[in-house]
């Protein structure tokens, strides 16, 4: 998480600038998401100014872990940088490994940045997958603006239980935004390959109503689109090369 932290001060500076890989364990824990617009025809400055990066905090010892996502759909060429921490209190922590290698950022990283944002979110273990899904590369991500937290927590807990008792475990991992605008929750879930997306296989509703009949479902489903604010879908590749594991 460190690493973040030694990021976000150089952005603050000179304008620019967890693990999902892992099964969830029931206690929550706190995960910093940093995504970064790359400015158009940058994408290799960038990525060949992140292994420098890298390097440079290897290096000098640094411990911190972190995974790198490319965003496949949507405008602009995005990354984003996922870490995890237990609690609060090691944002306080002193990364003297990422602050040795600030120039490398200010010369090789930050130039190519169009914007980066920066937010926080929690996991949500009651609502998520426990086992990891070995060699996995890739994630749909699927986030909610919602109306009413409660609402839709009870929603996302009904099916959640339908799906684990029809499938032995849940299919993604779900998150909650903390502070910020926009997005409240978001569900990651993880595939080995994109091959595992041409798997036909029952979606969540059609499982749902298997279980609790076309009423429950057709009620829920009335229940989900009336406290829902709006929603979007993207797919991201782990770049393996670009992330500290």
């Amino acid at each position: 998480m460190k690493i973040f932290k030694t990021i976000l001060l150089v952005a603050c500076f000179v304008m620019m600038l967890p693990t999902t890989l892992q099964a969830q364990e029931e206690e929550s824990f706190i995960m910093n998401i940093t995504e970064f617009t790359v400015k158009f025809g940058h994408n290799s400055v960038f990525t060949e100014g992140v292994k420098k990066w890298n390097k440079c905090y290897k290096d000098n010892n640094g411990t911190g872990t972190w995974h790198v996502w490319h965003r496949l759909q949507g405008k602009g060429n995005v990354y984003v940088m996922s870490s995890r921490m237990d609690k609060w209190a090691e944002m306080d922590e002193s990364d003297d490994a990422g602050k040795a290698c600030r120039s490398i950022a200010l010369e090789f990283i930050t130039p190519h940045i169009e914007s980066a944002e920066y937010n926080t979110a929690t996991s949500i273990p009651e609502f998520s997958r426990k086992t990891a899904i070995e060699g996995m590369s890739l994630i749909w991500v699927n986030s909610f603006e919602v109306k009413s937290s409660m609402v839709f927590n009870e929603i996302v807990k009904e099916v959640t239980s339908v799906i684990k008792s029809e499938e032995g475990d849940n299919r993604g991992y779900w998150y909650r935004h903390m502070g910020g605008e926009g997005v409240n929750y978001f569900v990651s879930t993880p595939f080995k390959n994109f091959a595992e997306l041409d798997k036909e296989r029952d979606g969540v509703w059609k499982i749902f109503e298997k279980v609790k009949g076309k009423a429950k479902t057709k009620e829920i489903r009335e229940k989900f689109s009336a406290v829902l604010e709006s929603s979007s879908s993207y797919t991201y590749t782990l770049e393996t090369d670009l992330s500290m594991m």
